[in-house]
Formats: structure tokens, C-alpha cells, sequence
């Protein structure tokens, strides 16, 4: 798996785009990067939260930083699959991550039934801090979507994603269960992001303002929780609540 970085930091900037919009930055960006090893990937992940949802919670309220725990797979999950504990975190527009890896069920019997860590390493010590900070958070949502990743051919510090299919779902909370989740995005629409060490190079700006494609704030985790709380909002009342949300933060996702 050493196609997979552990330990990095860059900015990471969001646009979402319809369907017209993809097919001509696709065109323009053939000439400058192509599509990785791994092809077009389906990736798996557990955000792990408080009972109350004080880590989503935080986070959108958009701090100056915010961190997020989850568990990673590529592809099809059985107890086998390599994946990823990762912590990522946000401070001043700069995102860093650190990871590490291991076989689907160690990881998740360590994060959800207490078992052992995967390995004894600066990174693990801080994923266990990180637990013990917010008491052993729990899996809270399962976030999927399909993947394309492409990265620059001259210049390697400039990687592309380009993310459809984007469902969340708080009932299936295993990865090597099945998948029942709702749609994020509407028909058509792709999630694009920019993992740039700096400014994003001069000429490709120019090209996706000619587009019409203009940087947006987007958290996938944001969006599951906040279609969640909808949801459950409009359930009969006597059905348990299990947390609320503000106004404000409807409006900044809707």
C-alpha cells in the first residue's frame, strides 16, 4: 500500500460543479494530469462521534480548528481489508492528516469494541489522546463515495479528486456490511478538490473561473449529519431526538 500517503499537509480547496462544468475541466486537465494507479476507487469510511455530535457539531461552527476520527477502506470491505485509522484536522485553511493501517477487523474492533491498537507509534499515541479527549467516541456515520484521482504530470505536488455518489448513512455503521445511504449530491453534480501544497497553479484558476467553478465550503460529514438531523425532524414527535441543530447551521450547508 505504499501509494497511500500517512503523514501529510496541504490545502485542500472544494468545488462543486454540474455536469457540463466536469466535462470541460476534464478536457483542460487531460493535458496536465492523469488519473492514477488506482483508477476510479468506491472509499469507505466511519466517522467516529460523541452521543451528541460534539465533533460535527464544532465543526460547523467553522472554527479556526476542528479535527475529525474515522476508519478508511478502498473498495470492497471484508475483516482482510487493509484500511486506516485517520485523524484529520483543519487549522487556518491547512489540513493535516496523520494515519495508520491495518486489517479492517483489528482496526475496528480497537475503535468500537476496545481492542488493541495496531501498532505502538507517535501517530497511534495521538488517535488514542484524540479517544480519550471526547470519551471513546463511538461510529456515528458511514460516508462512501466513488473516486477519481488524478495528479499532475509535471508537477506532483498538484493532486485532483473528483468525488459522485456520495451517500451517508447512520444504521450501517460496519464496512464490511452492506450499503443503504442516502444521496448527497443531486443528479449530475460532482465534488471536486484541489490538494495543493500552495496557491493553486495560475493557469488552471483562469480556466475553472471560465467555467463558472469557484471554490465552496463542502464537508461530507457536514452534510450526512445535517440531512440526518433533517430527517429525523420530521419523524413524529414522540420518536427520540437524538441531537438539534441550529438554524444558522442548516443554512450553511443547505
Amino acid at each position: 500500500m505504499s501509494g497511500y500517503m500517512m503523514n501529510f499537509k496541504r490545502k485542500e480547496i472544494k468545488y462543486l460543479m454540474n455536469e457540463d462544468q466536469y466535462k470541460g475541466l476534464r478536457a483542460y486537465l487531460d493535458n496536465i494530469a492523469e488519473v492514477d494507479e488506482y483508477g476510479k476507487t468506491r472509499i469507505n469510511n466511519i466517522y467516529f462521534d460523541t452521543p451528541s455530535f460534539s465533533m460535527i457539531r464544532t465543526s460547523l461552527e467553522k472554527p479556526l480548528y476542528k479535527e475529525k476520527l474515522r476508519l478508511r477502506t478502498y473498495g470492497h470491505t471484508d475483516s482482510r481489508t487493509n484500511s486506516f485509522i485517520e485523524i484529520k484536522k483543519k487549522y487556518k485553511g491547512i489540513v493535516y492528516k496523520r494515519r495508520i493501517n491495518g486489517q479492517y477487523k483489528m482496526a475496528y474492533d480497537y475503535l468500537v469494541n476496545d481492542g488493541e491498537p495496531l501498532e505502538e507509534s507517535q501517530i497511534s499515541a495521538e488517535i488514542e489522546e484524540l479517544r480519550r479527549l471526547y470519551k471513546n467516541p463511538g461510529p456515528a456515520m458511514r460516508i462512501s463515495y466513488d473516486r477519481i484521482a488524478m495528479a499532475g504530470k509535471e508537477d506532483k505536488n498538484l493532486r485532483i479528486t473528483f468525488d459522485t455518489n456520495i451517500t451517508w448513512d447512520d444504521r450501517s455503521l460496519d464496512l464490511a456490511s452492506d450499503e443503504n445511504g442516502h444521496q448527497i449530491l443531486k443528479k449530475g453534480e460532482v465534488l471536486m478538490e484541489l490538494k495543493v501544497p500552495g496557491a493553486v497553479p495560475e493557469e488552471l484558476s483562469k480556466k475553472m473561473s471560465e467555467l463558472g467553478i469557484f471554490p465552496t465550503s463542502f464537508s461530507k460529514y457536514g452534510r450526512g449529519y445535517t440531512d440526518m438531523i433533517r430527517r429525523k425532524a420530521s419523524k413524529p414527535v414522540f420518536e427520540p431526538q437524538i441531537a438539534t441543530i441550529s438554524e444558522r447551521e442548516v443554512r450553511a450547508y443547505a
